[in-house]
């Protein structure tokens, strides 16, 4: 029942906000359960003085945002604290015409069918990094998955092949991500603001490398011969026109590139170290899957794909902030507000999904997923334009796993789960022993 009031906000946890930061960036599923089951499909965080944010677990909540006006939701403001590391320019930080623009410049390099092209070099990371496994030793998936999702995006979205090049760009990607994910730093940044963040020289000195070496690639694409003729992202980025035949600057391409690597390597790779971790403990869906990567149509690989971000998304919530009072669920949210559609909380209702916590993949064999009750992707004009590259990606790494290693659980048990920077990962690294298949 909607609760009519004005002027007040949902109801919420009591706590310092010191202390209820604390619960979001160390324990973030329990936290937000336990709140939903005190408070309902509404309820307040408070972290900062700066930021009050409104939490929805409604699917018709969280229709009202996705449809609703770009010029009102505001995700790029709702995303404030990527800016430091994605820059001023990126499509998760803008909002009005100018997302548009630069959201029709990259959906193309994105089409379904172009998806295809990119078979290959995916098959071919994944070939690659299963075949340095140790035979009979623990390994650690989605730390292994992370080396090929990062291999996938220098090579279809940089454009990059060379070895000593990639050797570098690996390394310094790296140390930029692993700079940036330690909770307790991760805390400490998103206390502190933006501004602040920007002048922390320590965050600085990891930066800078990653700039340059994207700034280089970008202008030597630029003068390469061959442009008109590559297929990966980055050079039909600078082919790209706008309507007024505008390309995208470098400025421009630099924090595209670091927010295709943001969206599309952390992500991808803790959600197929989920799938793993999740199949090996659930033995008959494994022999499916098992049976399907070596010999089916891929169609159930796509249904764990999908089961594996309903019931462990990378990501909680997203974000988007009011530039005007809205009223939802019976509340008159005041402008500043950032409303945040619950992922984690509406893919876990019982309501939509009987037995929630439940690891079924057949959920997605026989329906499609439903628009504002499945979304690891967003929504909206917002949604994620890497979705498809995404689901993809998963499958065709997922299904050169399975034909090419069995694997075993090195252990019992519930997997815990741990935060890095934004996302929820595998607490042990989802570890399994892999042996080559029979």
């Amino acid at each position: 029942m909607l609760v009519s009031t004005k002027g007040q906000l949902p109801p919420g946890r009591p706590w310092p906000m010191p202390v209820q930061a604390a619960a979001w960036i160390t324990r973030p599923k329990p936290f937000l359960r336990r709140a939903h089951a005190d408070y309902g499909d509404i309820f307040t965080l408070r972290f900062r003085e700066s930021a009050t944010l409104v939490v929805l677990a409604d699917p018709a909540d969280v229709k009202q945002v996705f449809t609703g006006s770009p010029d009102v939701y505001r995700a790029g403001e709702g995303n404030a604290i990527l800016g430091p590391i994605l820059g001023p320019h990126s499509l998760l930080l803008l909002d009005g015409m100018e997302h548009l623009r630069q959201r029709k410049l990259l959906l193309p390099p994105f089409h379904g069918e172009r998806m295809q092209r990119y078979r290959e070099i995916m098959r071919e990371a994944a070939e690659h990094e299963i075949s340095t496994w140790p035979a009979g030793e623990p390994v650690q998936i989605a730390r292994r998955m992370q080396e090929v999702t990062l291999e996938i995006i220098m090579r279809a979205v940089f454009g990059v092949s060379d070895a000593a090049e990639m050797g570098h760009l690996r390394r310094v990607l790296l140390e930029l991500l692993e700079w940036t994910v330690k909770p307790a730093r991760f805390m400490r940044l998103a206390l502190s603001g933006t501004e602040r963040i920007e002048r922390h020289a320590p965050f600085q000195r990891v930066l800078k490398p990653v700039d340059d070496a994207l700034l280089t690639i970008i202008a030597e694409r630029r003068r390469a011969p061959d442009l008109a003729a590559r297929e990966d992202i980055l050079s039909l980025l600078l082919s790209a026109r706008d309507e007024d035949g505008e390309g995208l600057s470098d400025g421009e391409l630099r924090d595209e590139l670091m927010t295709l690597l943001l969206a599309g390597h952390e992500t991808t790779a803790t959600a197929l170290g989920w799938a793993v971790e999740r199949l090996l403990r659930h033995p008959e869906a494994m022999e499916l899957a098992v049976r399907d990567a070596r010999g089916g149509d891929g169609s159930y690989l796509d249904a764990v794909a999908k089961e594996t971000l309903r019931l462990r998304p990378v990501l909680p919530l997203v974000a988007r902030k009011l530039s005007q009072p809205v009223e939802i669920h019976g509340y008159e949210l005041p402008a500043g507000t950032i409303v945040n559609p619950s992922i984690y909380l509406v893919h876990h209702r019982a309501d939509i999904y009987p037995e929630p916590d439940v690891f079924r993949p057949e959920r997605f064999l026989a329906s499609k997923p439903g628009t504002y009750t499945w979304l690891p992707f967003g929504g909206g004009v917002r949604r994620c334009i890497g979705a498809s590259f995404a689901l993809f990606e998963m499958q065709v790494v997922l299904g050169e796993l399975l034909r090419s290693v069995d694997l075993r659980a090195t252990r019992d048990g519930f997997e815990p789960t741990r935060r890095r920077a934004i996302t929820l990962v595998p607490g042990r690294g989802a570890e399994a022993l892999a042996s080559p298949a029979a």
